[in-house]
């Protein structure tokens, strides 16, 4: 049976991006008082994989790594479809950039008995490095193709895929086990149903802990991130709006001084 991890990031809902905060000691987000969801583009890849299990015998598991409540990330990808999900939760995991992210997803990957290939969201809404990717094939020694946008063939241990590159399309024959990032171009997500909720309640969520992947607690979370941030600063952005009066003649002529004026023509 084809075994297929798809990582899954829980990030917090946009739709209340003006109630996002910064720690000012850590430089990080402070996620615990906004709802967390799936981030978009980890949508298209768990749908990615959907689409390879209901063509042929495959086994979905949704590996996230995040706080507790990161959970109803991994339920909802689990009524969606998927057939088991794992949790990284662990305080120590706490502030991780993409490079200790993908090294802590490395070490959980290597303890499942066996991963044919795994599926990212070529990146999140809330970092959007696009490094996770990549980084974790390095970890695992795998080859990596980014930015898929279709699967062509997914039969067999060599995968024929079509992914996104500067001014154009490769096409990309690679033997698996391999690593690959999933563009929003590759499908269109599902949407939750009743049937896949009840289904749901049946299926195992797994959490693992610092002690369960045997990693030394300075390699992950905020102690194991080379990302520096120094500083921040607040910008403070404000807009003034001007109404032209006069005849159409007048208007246009008057707004075309003021661009002149402005450096805009």
């Amino acid at each position: 049976m084809l075994s297929i991890v798809v990582c899954v990031k829980a990030v917090p809902d946009l739709t209340l991006a003006d109630k996002i905060r910064i720690d000012p000691d850590t430089k990080t987000l402070t996620r615990h008082d906004i709802p967390l969801v799936i981030n978009p583009l980890d949508r298209n890849a768990l749908e990615a994989a959907l689409v390879i299990k209901e063509n042929q015998e495959a086994q979905i598991i949704i590996l996230s790594m995040g706080p507790p409540a990161a959970g109803n990330v991994v339920r909802e990808c689990l009524a969606l479809g998927a057939d088991q999900g794992i949790l990284l939760s662990d305080p120590a995991f706490a502030g991780a950039d993409a490079f200790a992210t993908a090294l802590t997803l490395s070490k959980a990957i290597e303890k499942i008995e066996q991963v044919d290939s795994v599926f990212c969201g070529r990146a999140s809404s809330d970092g959007a490095t696009e490094w996770v990717g990549p980084e974790l094939a390095i970890f695992l020694g795998l080859p990596v193709v980014t930015m898929v946008r279709k699967f062509d063939i997914t039969a067999g241990n060599s995968w024929r895929v079509k992914a996104d590159i500067e001014d154009g399309i490769r096409v990309v024959e690679v033997e698996l086990p391999s690593v690959f990032t999933i563009t929003h171009e590759v499908n269109t997500p599902r949407t939750l149903s009743f049937s896949g909720i009840i289904k749901s309640r049946k299926k195992e969520i797994t959490t693992w802990g610092l002690n369960d992947l045997n990693v030394p607690e300075d390699q992950v979370g905020l102690k194991g991130s080379p990302t520096i941030v120094s500083s921040l600063t607040v910008i403070d952005s404000k807009r003034s709006c001007e109404i032209i009066e006069g005849t159409q003649e007048e208007k246009a002529a008057i707004l075309i001084n003021k661009l002149v004026a402005a450096g805009v023509l």
